[in-house]
């Protein structure tokens, strides 16, 4: 491998001698929050990582620049219709955070502020809004908003339109969902692992709160919704791999809820609503998912309706007055779909077809349309270089109507940009698929330094995403790839299934296949690959340089889940005994040594390493700081990386990095300038 040019060296002692402890060789110390310690050696760190990095501020200031100058930076929402009111957001083009607003459905001068979240984050150095809920008559408003990361929201009232806040309680979790009696409001409440494990209800004018449901259960998850109907009252409670849904007539809140069907283990569902039916979801004998109806006076009874598919993944429906509409997923294609059913007065299937496509790869997904009568679908669609945009689609007529489109300035626009999907051949003979996008004046023309991107958990799905900030890279002649690797969704349940738990090493394996089939067909430069992943990608991305440290010249691994076994081996860490599922439990042999095989931090030796720049925060609730403060401080002291090893710990935020869109952009511009310099493309 080509070493690359120095960076600015560093004049600060080293935190990781001043700091290291001869009796804690670990670093296990790091994990007490309290001890002062901690915090200094932690903001010692970032000074050193800003020293060192201080010769590429020039061109951080460009990238951040660039990018300013490539988007809208007013930017107003898609304005969505409910029965009385239409509502919208509008961020300043000096705003961190949007303003909600509505007006009366015929009277669009007349405009009422809903919440100004510029100005209530005013006072504070992080502010994430979880959820905003309308009442039904449109009479209330209620959201959850969490003020320092941690994911523990507070939630707040107003009568609509002058009221004025009104904080109901706090320590909760995000969701919120009303009641079709106007007074009533669902929220979900955290055990001492901070799993969402109860919901609870309360009403306007009695702030005392009554539990309705809790899940005792350490695996699962308990989520709420309603059905687009407006019927019914859907609380759910979930593992990775089992799901259990109960019912509560929304008009009727206080009804205790009524189980649809007991829990069975390895079997997913999920329910939705037409007046007279329930659609449900389900994964039971059919590993890829099918369709089942039931009366709705006997929701246990289940019929078939559509079967289960060897070559397509039922991801999820929707239910309206006419019909359905059925989100797929082509597995040889890797490529999402919208089917849609309609049915006719004695519930046959009168119509059933797709949706077209705006580009391939694409995504593409139902957006916010919440007209249960409507025939009018709000579809998103986005690709590689297609930018996000929001078309109405009338079922009736076929025609479709753009509504919204992410506007693109500067030198380089999307029509310039070409993508390609490459298929590399995984150790075992899997086609993993790659997605590939670049200029299109030099994609394909010569070997290209590349970024490639991974993730790989949770059956989550890499559909392709428009990126503005990626913008700066693809000028700068890089390429940007995406490798789709088997524990995602990319190819439906198989693919996720054959990447968990013992399957978990093929995770790693096919994202060092995609490496070399980016050089093999000469797309990449074999020298200049960096490589991405955040939080279970930090995973994916730490556990390949284990396995092959000289596939890339640099990593960055953004708030990287990295301590697997340790923190698999602690229950009352938030999310760990829900993993379970994902992972393996610790506690039965033959997961620890699985666990053990790949974790990055245990698998650390004297290998010659890429620069690495690592991510993390203070208030991470999901991946701790101590995680990539670890690995900084063990690489460190192994000596043997090939560049440069940094750690950079925002100390005022959560998992998500800033909330304020301007810090979260200079954030990205700090990333973006080592992964530049790491491809020797640093020139601003």
């Amino acid at each position: 491998m080509k070493a690359q040019p120095p960076i600015h060296s560093s004049n600060i002692e080293s935190p990781v001698a001043r700091f290291a402890r001869a009796d804690d060789p670990d670093w296990h110390w790091l994990e007490n929050r309290d001890d002062p310690e901690v915090r200094r050696f932690l903001e010692a760190v970032n000074a050193q990582s800003d020293e060192t990095l201080s010769s590429l501020e020039p061109l951080m200031e460009a990238l951040y620049q660039g990018h300013l100058a490539r988007r809208e930076l007013a930017v107003d929402g898609l304005k969505t219709p409910l029965a009385r009111y239409t509502y919208w957001s509008e961020t300043a083009a000096d705003a961190d955070y949007p303003v909600w607003w509505r007006h009366p459905n015929q009277h669009p001068d007349q405009r009422e502020c809903l919440l100004d979240l510029e100005q209530r984050s005013s006072e504070h150095h992080y502010l994430e809004l979880g959820d905003l809920a309308i009442s039904p008559d449109e009479g209330w408003l209620a959201w959850t908003e969490d003020r320092r990361g941690d994911e523990f929201f507070e939630l707040y009232l107003r009568r609509l339109p002058d009221g004025e806040p009104h904080r109901m309680l706090t320590d909760i979790g995000p969701e919120l969902t009303w009641a079709e009696d106007n007074r009533t409001l669902l929220f979900t409440r955290y055990d001492a692992t901070q799993r969402p494990s109860s919901v609870w209800r309360v009403t306007r004018d009695d702030e005392t709160p009554t539990c309705i449901f809790e899940e005792p259960d350490p695996e699962f998850w308990v989520g709420l919704g309603k059905t687009r109907s407006k019927a019914w009252l859907v609380l759910e409670t979930a593992s990775k791999d089992t799901s259990e849904c109960h019912l509560i007539p929304a008009l009727s809140p206080a009804t205790p809820p009524s189980c649809i069907r007991p829990r069975e283990n390895g079997v997913e569902y999920s329910i939705e609503h037409r007046p007279g039916h329930f659609y449900i979801l389900h994964n039971r004998a059919a590993p890829h998912f099918r369709l089942d109806v039931a009366d709705e006076r006997n929701p246990a009874h289940w019929q078939p309706l559509l079967d289960h598919r060897q070559d397509h993944t039922l991801e999820g429906v929707d239910a309206f007055d006419w019909g359905l509409v059925l989100t797929e997923r082509d597995h040889e294609q890797a490529q999402v779909l919208l089917r849609v059913l309609a049915f006719d007065a004695r519930h046959t299937i009168g119509e059933d077809r797709y949706l077209p496509l705006a580009d391939t790869p694409c995504s593409l997904m139902l957006g916010d349309t919440p007209d249960f009568f409507s025939r009018r679908l709000r579809l998103r669609e986005e690709s590689f270089t297609l930018p996000a945009r929001w078309v109405e689609h009338d079922l009736d007529s076929d025609e479709r109507k753009l509504l919204k489109r992410m506007p693109i300035h500067g030198s380089l626009l999307p029509e310039a940009l070409v993508c390609r999907r490459i298929w590399a051949i995984a150790h075992d003979g899997e086609r993993i698929p790659v997605s590939v996008v670049a200029r299109a004046d030099l994609l394909g023309t010569h070997p290209l330094p590349t970024l490639l991107y991974g993730y790989g958990a949770y059956g989550e799905v890499l559909d392709p995403w428009f990126s503005v900030a990626r913008l700066e890279l693809l000028e700068r002649g890089v390429a940007f790839a995406v490798a789709h690797v088997r524990g995602g969704g990319d190819r439906g349940e198989p693919w996720y299934l054959a990447g968990k738990l013992e399957h978990k090493e093929n995770s790693f394996r096919d994202f060092l296949a995609a490496r070399d089939a980016l050089v093999t067909s000469e797309l990449a430069d074999g020298h200049r690959i960096a490589a991405y992943g955040a939080s279970a990608g930090g995973l994916l991305v730490g556990a390949s340089l284990n396995l092959d440290p000289e596939a890339f010249c640099a990593a960055v691994l953004d708030v990287p889940f990295v301590d697997v076994l340790r923190t698999m081996e602690n229950p009352d860490l938030p999310l760990t005994t829900a993993e379970y599922t994902e992972w393996g439990n610790p506690d039965e042999p033959d997961a620890r040594r699985r666990i053990h095989a790949y974790s990055p931090l245990d698998n650390l030796a004297a290998r010659p390493y890429p620069s690495v720049f690592l991510q993390g925060s203070w208030h991470d609730s999901r991946v701790p700081y101590w995680e990539p403060a670890k690995l900084y401080a063990r690489l460190s002291e192994l000596g043997t990386a090939r560049g440069p090893v940094l750690l950079r710990t925002d100390m005022t935020s959560g998992h998500g990095g800033a909330s304020g869109r301007f810090k979260a952009w200079r954030d990205v511009a700090r990333q973006d300038a080592f992964i530049l310099w790491a491809l020797g493309k640093d020139e601003q």
